[in-house]
């Protein structure tokens, strides 16, 4: 199977600005590459940094105007709502600290917002912008990046349809070296802000790792956390966030699961794994091997399904763009939520409905549901890993 997704472009293409994504920055670049692959929406506003002169050499770089590069948020938000050319969505990418105040500065002035995750630190503040963005009908996406993969799109709706029964265990972990050693008395910006509970909030290995892992589940299967009970370590010297955690879950309707996170698991680079065992069989995906989903039909051969060879389901294969072989990961997933939620805006302002498979990126609930997740889980663990209730 060769063919991919259909490559329609809108006659005009959206207009974004973004906060955060300065001069060094990963996950800002990620996310202009990943918005920049299908063409629907282009940069033309930003407050990139803290540091004015840092925004203006981004600016300059992304070919952005110098009369829409602004010193705070704040200011962005308000001047870009007066415009009559205004942004057509934010795009959020500080550290964690920052997403709240960011996406209700624009949020408030009519702006849709889209916000790395987790959304925010306090599950009352991720109440309020879900709150904020229902109550004046604006598209509120969270990039919980991995479920905009095409195999993980067929792995749901293989589930949905009862391939492999009812669930009653999932096993998922999400372990990587890169913390090992000291790196954020090395010199690496990412770790030093991770680990700082000021910037990154409450939780740093459940925060970063363990809220993918939570979103993913909930995707796939549809569960819902009855209760946890986590156990979050602090394994590098001096540090006061987890760098390593293990979390035993309960679900509604009698389902169990264990995650494990962590950032100093040696010899592993970014092994996300999930599996998901029911009463006629299992999947098994790991996200390295993103283009590749193992299907276990019990009684039957074990299969592997191959992203661009095997058929997939038809909302599933519209997200596929190349053939089989050639893999397709993280950008693409990224670009995938992306190409969701632009078309789902686009949609929205001709006044159409908007169905299901419009608005399958994450969006606001998830977005709390991840903080939610993130507090639960520290509060288990600092009362000595007792179960809470979700």
């Amino acid at each position: 199977m060769i063919e991919g997704s259909a490559d329609i472009r809108p006659a005009v293409k959206l207009r974004y600005g973004m906060v955060g994504g300065g001069p060094g920055a990963f996950i800002g670049d990620v996310h202009r590459k990943a918005i920049a692959l299908d063409g629907l929406a282009e940069i033309v506003s930003g407050c990139f940094s803290r540091s004015p002169g840092n925004t203006l050499a981004m600016g300059r770089a992304l070919g952005v105007s110098a009369d829409r590069l602004y010193k705070t948020f704040e200011e962005m938000a308000e001047e870009e709502a007066k415009r009559p050319d205004c942004i057509d969505f934010a795009v959020i990418v500080t550290p964690n600290a920052g997403h709240y105040p960011a996406a209700k500065a624009f949020l408030s002035r009519g702006i849709p917002v889209v916000c790395d995750k987790p959304l925010c630190v306090e599950e009352s503040d991720a109440v309020e912008l879900a709150e904020l963005a229902k109550r004046k009908g604006l598209l509120f996406g969270i990039t919980y990046t991995y479920t905009g993969n095409p195999v993980v799109k067929h792995t749901r709706e293989l589930i949905r349809q009862g391939e492999i029964g009812t669930i009653h265990f999932i096993n998922a972990e999400y372990p990587q070296e890169w913390l090992l050693a000291p790196a954020e008395k090395q010199g690496s910006r990412q770790a030093a802000w991770r680990t700082d509970p000021a910037l990154a909030g409450k939780s740093n290995s459940v925060g970063d790792l363990g809220s993918h892992i939570e979103n993913m589940i909930s995707y796939l299967t549809g569960l819902k956390i009855k209760s946890l009970c986590a156990r979050l370590d602090k394994i590098g010297e001096g540090r006061v966030l987890d760098d390593n955690a293990v979390i035993l879950l309960e679900y509604e309707g009698g389902a169990k699961g264990v995650f494990w996170t962590s950032q100093v698991a040696s010899g592993y680079d970014n092994a996300f794994r999930v599996r998901i065992f029911g009463s006629k069989g299992s999947i098994d995906w790991n996200e390295e091997t993103c283009n590749y989903l193992t299907l276990s039909r019990f009684g039957q051969p074990t299969a592997q399904l191959s992203r661009g060879r095997d058929p997939f389901h038809p909302h599933a294969q519209g997200f596929s763009r190349i053939p089989s072989g050639h893999p397709e990961g993280y950008f693409e997933a990224m670009a995938n939520i992306y190409k969701t939620y632009i078309n789902a805006l686009v949609k929205q302002r001709e006044g159409a409905a908007l169905t299901g498979e419009d608005l399958d990126f994450p969006g606001a609930g998830e977005g709390v549901n991840g903080v939610r997740f993130i507090g639960r889980c520290v509060e288990s663990s600092g009362k000595g890993a007792v179960w809470v209730d979700f």
